[in-house]
C-alpha cells in the first residue's frame, strides 16, 4: 500500500508582494493569495484527502482551510511546520539585506544550509523539526492522500530530507506561492511525483 504526501506552499501575502522576509511573523493572505488558494482547492478536489495538516501561521492555515472545505475536513495545525525563524531579518526587504547584511545574503543565496541569521534558526533546525513532524503524520495513515500546507523554505528542506538529498541543494526546490508538490511513500521510501506545480494558476483555469 502507498501513500501520497501533498505539500502545498501557502498563497501570496501582503509581505510577499513587498518582498519582505516573513519567517515566524504572522502575515495573512492578500486577495491574490486567497484566489491562489481557491485555485489549489479546485486542483486538489479530485483527490480524496484522508487528512489536511498545516503550519500554525495564518497564511498557511487560511490556505489549508480553503483547500479543506470541499472535503469536509478539519485543519490540524503544527508549529513544527512553520517557516524558518529569520530573526533580525524578519520584516526586512531583499534590498534592506543587500545594504545591511551583504555577507549573510550571499550565504543565503549560495549556501543556504550554512545560513545563521542573528536571533533566528538554521535550515538544518527547520528540516529536523519538520521531518520529525511529517513522519509522525504519515504514521497516522496506512494509505491514501495526505495534504500539508506549509512554507517555501520548509518544503524545500523537507523534500531534500525525504529524498535523502543534501540540504545544500534545497534551492533546486524553490517554490512559488500555492505551488503543489507530491511525493509517494511506499516500502518506507519517498519518491518525488511532482514539484512546484502551479498549472492551477493558468489564466484559462
Amino acid at each position: 500500500m502507498s501513500q501520497r504526501l501533498i505539500l502545498i506552499r501557502h498563497g501570496l501575502t501582503y509581505w510577499n508582494n513587498l518582498f519582505r522576509y516573513q519567517g515566524h511573523t504572522d502575515i495573512e493572505l492578500n486577495e491574490e493569495g486567497i484566489a491562489q488558494a481557491q485555485a489549489a482547492k479546485r486542483k486538489l478536489v479530485r483527490y480524496k484527502l484522508e487528512a489536511i495538516y498545516s503550519s500554525d501561521l495564518s497564511r498557511a492555515v487560511q490556505t489549508a482551510q480553503i483547500i479543506a472545505a470541499p472535503h469536509g475536513l478539519p485543519v490540524k495545525t503544527y508549529p513544527q511546520l512553520r517557516e524558518i525563524n529569520f530573526g533580525v531579518w524578519e520584516g526586512l526587504t531583499y534590498q534592506d539585506l543587500e545594504q545591511r547584511f551583504p555577507e549573510l545574503l550571499k550565504t543565503w543565496v549560495d549556501s543556504p544550509h550554512l545560513l545563521a541569521v542573528p536571533g533566528g534558526e538554521t535550515f538544518m533546525a527547520v528540516q529536523e523539526r519538520a521531518l520529525k513532524c511529517i513522519y509522525e503524520l504519515v504514521s497516522y495513515h496506512q494509505q491514501g492522500n495526505i495534504a500539508v500546507v506549509t512554507h517555501g523554505g520548509t518544503i524545500a528542506t523537507l523534500i531534500c530530507g525525504l529524498l535523502n538529498e543534501p540540504i545544500s541543494t534545497m534551492w533546486k526546490y524553490k517554490l512559488k506561492n500555492s505551488a503543489i508538490s507530491t511525493l509517494i511513500f511506499e516500502n518506507n521510501l519517498f519518491s518525488l511525483e511532482t514539484v512546484n506545480d502551479v498549472t492551477h494558476l493558468a489564466i484559462n483555469e
